[in-house]
């Protein structure tokens, strides 16, 4: 009986284990922005919640919970701020997009 006991511990501790270092499905909305170089941040807005990342050579990757969000470009001047509405982030799936073009 103690052998099961163990056994059963053993087999446990195991696949709490293997969970503990299964990577994370998370939601994120990705792109780029074009010219590269004329944009600082980008910032994704559902209700109270808000994300940010930097644009680096022109691509961006915010981590963002399910939900629909507002998409903000703080681009450099002279080139203006862009504003997506209606971006639908699913849960545990990336959401590209796309290319967005910066206007002077």
């Amino acid at each position: 009986m103690k052998r099961f006991f163990l056994a059963s511990g053993i087999l446990l501790s195991g696949m709490v284990g293997l969970y503990a270092f299964r990577p994370l499905d998370q939601s994120s909305i990705t792109g780029k922005v074009s010219p590269a170089d004329q944009a600082n941040a980008v910032w994704a807005i559902s209700g109270t919640d808000s994300t940010t990342a930097n644009v680096v050579n022109g691509m961006f990757s915010l981590t963002a919970k399910a939900g629909t969000y507002k998409l903000v470009v703080d681009a450099k001047e002279p080139y203006k701020d862009v504003s997506l509405d209606g971006i639908v982030v699913a849960d545990g799936a990336p959401t590209d997009v796309g290319e967005i073009k910066l206007q002077k």
